[in-house]
């Protein structure tokens, strides 16, 4: 599955790419031209028997083909995934220790063919019909996510920059940057009043943010890994950071923190856990929700949860 409008591809690269990948295995191009077109395209796979769909393109093609690839399950005749990173962040690859170069990843992706190399990750799956007895996998889930997830001031940048760059602004560690400030002005005129449950727990009443982890980094700003939770991993369960305050000096002091050092926050106003099996959050009041940096809307109440070796991808 090709996204030609990826930020860093470029049709003479992946031709390149297409060609390379063409030489070793029978290969299928894909190009999307819709939203959703990836993930229809990889469910077409799944059913057909396909052994490896490779997904070329950002982060949200990366998300689509997942979502496609397990649309009807999890079972062991999903095709293996692969991945030739062609966005601006490309977290999940990162987090999979592949290169951020296309070229580069290309090739250890034929070496890992060659070699029969995977690896089985978990993955988190977010929905917003709550379950009676969590945890476990909503029937009706919305969402399946690679690397993180988010309610309030994350989602609120994801919203601001969709619609920056339906007008043709290009994603850039500065339009994100100057969104997030924006955005964080926002919050303090109209705070969103959280509540969020998690194993064995009572429920904690006034948070501001919730941002759920299913691996580290939890995202990069260029080439600086943000860590919020540096012990999750795809072979545990879900990190959560939330905060119980958006007061300047908090987050002025948990910013500088994340940006100057190589993460484990803590403070007061931090809810941290790491490898927890689902977080719960509710609100009175919609507020926006993201996963893997696309916006799914407004939500009022939100289930995360973690499905332990989920997918198994090529490396």
């Amino acid at each position: 599955m090709v996204n030609p409008q990826a930020t860093t591809t470029t049709p003479a690269g992946r031709d390149v790419l297409a060609h390379a990948l063409a030489s070793e295995v029978k290969l299928d191009v894909v190009e999307t031209d819709y939203r959703g077109h990836a993930a229809d395209a990889a469910a077409l796979a799944a059913v057909e028997g396909y052994d490896m769909v490779v997904a070329h393109g950002g982060d949200g093609t990366v998300n689509e083909v997942v979502n496609g690839l397990l649309r009807h399950g999890t079972g062991p005749d999903v095709p293996m995934l692969g991945v030739v990173p062609g966005g601006s962040a490309n977290v999940f690859a990162g987090a999979l220790g592949l290169p951020r170069d296309p070229v580069e990843a290309t090739g250890r992706l034929l070496k890992a063919i060659e070699r029969g190399t995977s690896r089985r990750v978990g993955l988190g799956r977010v929905s917003s019909a709550l379950s009676p007895e969590p945890p476990r996998v909503p029937p009706n889930s919305d969402r399946w996510f690679t690397f993180n997830s988010g309610v309030g001031w994350d989602a609120d940048v994801v919203a601001s920059v969709e619609r920056q760059r339906a007008r043709g602004r290009e994603a850039s560690p500065a339009l994100y940057t100057r969104t997030a400030v924006a955005s964080y002005v926002a919050q303090l005129r109209r705070c969103p009043d959280l509540t969020v449950q998690i194993p064995g727990e009572d429920p904690v009443e006034g948070v501001r943010l919730a941002f759920v982890s299913n691996t580290d980094p939890w995202t990069y700003l260029g080439n600086k890994a943000i860590r919020l939770n540096p012990s999750s991993g795809f072979d545990g369960g879900l990190g959560l950071f939330a905060l119980q305050d958006l007061g300047v000096p908090t987050v002025l002091r948990y910013v500088a923190h994340l940006l100057l050092r190589d993460g484990n926050p803590k403070g007061g106003n931090l809810l941290r856990r790491d490898d927890v099996d689902y977080v719960r959050v509710t609100s009175a009041e919609p507020v926006n929700l993201q996963v893997d940096g696309d916006l799914l809307g407004e939500r009022t109440e939100v289930e995360f949860t973690s499905v332990p070796g989920a997918m198994t991808v090529v490396v």
